[in-house]
């Protein structure tokens, strides 16, 4: 069955490589949708939606974004391309969507990319690529590909990536889920866990407890970037239960770490009032590059090189007090049911007796202060094991499946 694919860029600057793409889909049997976002020149090739309709969308005429600064006529036609891509998506006629740029025709194309659910096809070819690409990709599954030249005119090198990325694109659009999968997936409850490096055996196990109960689990690396698209994802609607295992992204949220999620994780399950069994893994940690990137603010304290491209520092005492309120703050918006987990040996696989980071102190002051601020209906589970033993895994794991039985059978 044919697919529709839509090209999003600028045709003044880059129409004949639309049109090359363009042709090579076709040619696989797909139908494509130009859409010019461009400003200035004429475009090259003829749109199948005009600038003009682009610029609408944004509230703006294309002679008025033509005569102000580039930047904010960027800017402007990305927002209306957003609006015209959202449009497009909810009367069925998008499939997949590619966009070829430098960085001025990234920053346009991307952001109309991110505002289609996750799973729709979604490519950007691009001289950007092979540096920082979290503000194109932020949190959805937008592919990235590397232009190697720029993108200016179709020669002996440039021709091939762009087949290849014509290529790609079909590929995505024609690729379909087996159906012995289709046909489980629905009823199985989808869980959303996460997951540090050194909480990695904790959540492995109750990953496993809860696949063989018939769940299906989604694991997030607490990243930032990690925790940011679970909170997404369950705005969205799309999971039923999580088990907040690592809510390490709060440390560097307080401190000044590199891997923080913003202010509003924790927020979306508690507002959701789905359930949930949440506990402190890794809030020993704030998160920093190499040792050299370390701010000097912060050299004195308890350093950890995690590996060459990740330093660890230990939270104090002081700053586990606050993440306890914090958190306790952010649980008690909850609309549904909860469980805290409160791992008593220690909350990472460095906190613990003959580690770096075993601190009973600061470990105690997170656990007092979240549990004197907690709701008094909230349930919290003290048990005497370190987060990585399984039996407090084995624990965690069973409360959730209780949640979701009760809540199911209503």
């Amino acid at each position: 069955m044919s697919k529709t694919i839509v090209l999003l860029g600028t045709l003044d600057t880059k129409g004949k490589e639309f049109e090359y793409v363009k042709r090579i889909i076709e040619s696989r049997g797909h139908n494509t949708l130009l859409i010019d976002a461009g400003i200035i020149g004429e475009p090259k090739t003829t749109p199948d939606i005009s600038r003009d309709e682009v610029a609408k969308k944004a509230g703006y005429t294309i002679e008025e974004l033509a005569k102000t600064d580039r930047g904010v006529a960027i800017e402007a036609m990305g927002k209306g391309a957003t609006v015209l891509v959202e449009e497009l998506y909810q009367e069925g006629k998008i499939d997949g969507i590619l966009s070829l740029g430098g960085s001025g025709g990234t920053s346009l194309a991307t952001p109309a990319m991110r505002v289609l659910p996750v799973g729709v096809p979604k490519l950007m070819v691009s001289t950007m690529a092979s540096g920082d690409t979290r503000p194109y990709v932020d949190i959805k599954d937008v592919t990235m590909m590397y232009s190697v030249v720029d993108i200016s005119g179709i020669n002996r090198l440039s021709s091939r990536i762009l087949a290849n990325a014509a290529g790609a694109i079909c590929g995505m659009v024609e690729a379909e889920v087996p159906k012995d999968f289709e046909s489980t997936k629905e009823e199985k409850p989808l869980v959303a866990a996460t997951m540090f490096g050194l909480t990695t055996p904790c959540v492995e196990k109750v990953r496993s407890v809860l696949e063989d109960n018939g769940c299906e689990v989604l694991v997030f690396h607490a990243t930032g970037t990690g925790g940011r698209a679970m909170e997404s994802l369950i705005e969205s609607g799309f999971i039923d239960a999580v088990a907040d295992i690592t809510t390490t992204e709060w440390a560097d949220e307080l401190v000044g770490g590199v891997l923080s999620a913003g202010p509003t994780r924790l927020d979306a399950a508690a507002k959701k009032g789905i359930p949930q069994v949440v506990s402190v893994g890794a809030l020993d940690m704030v998160n920093f590059g190499p040792m050299d990137t370390v701010p000097e603010k912060f050299r004195s304290r308890k350093l950890h090189v995690h590996n060459p491209s990740v330093t660890l520092m230990r939270t104090t005492v002081e700053e586990n007090r606050k993440l306890g309120e914090i958190i306790a703050q952010k649980l008690n918006q909850a609309k549904g049911p909860i469980v805290v987990f409160l791992p008593l040996k220690g909350v990472s696989g460095i906190d613990k007796e003959g580690m770096p980071f075993y601190d009973p102190e600061a470990d105690t002051a997170l656990f007092e202060t979240l549990k004197k601020n907690l709701r008094t209906d909230i349930e919290v589970r003290e048990l005497d094991y370190h987060i990585n033993d399984p039996e407090f895994a084995e624990a965690m794991a069973n409360a959730l499946l209780q949640l979701i039985r009760n809540r199911f059978s209503k």
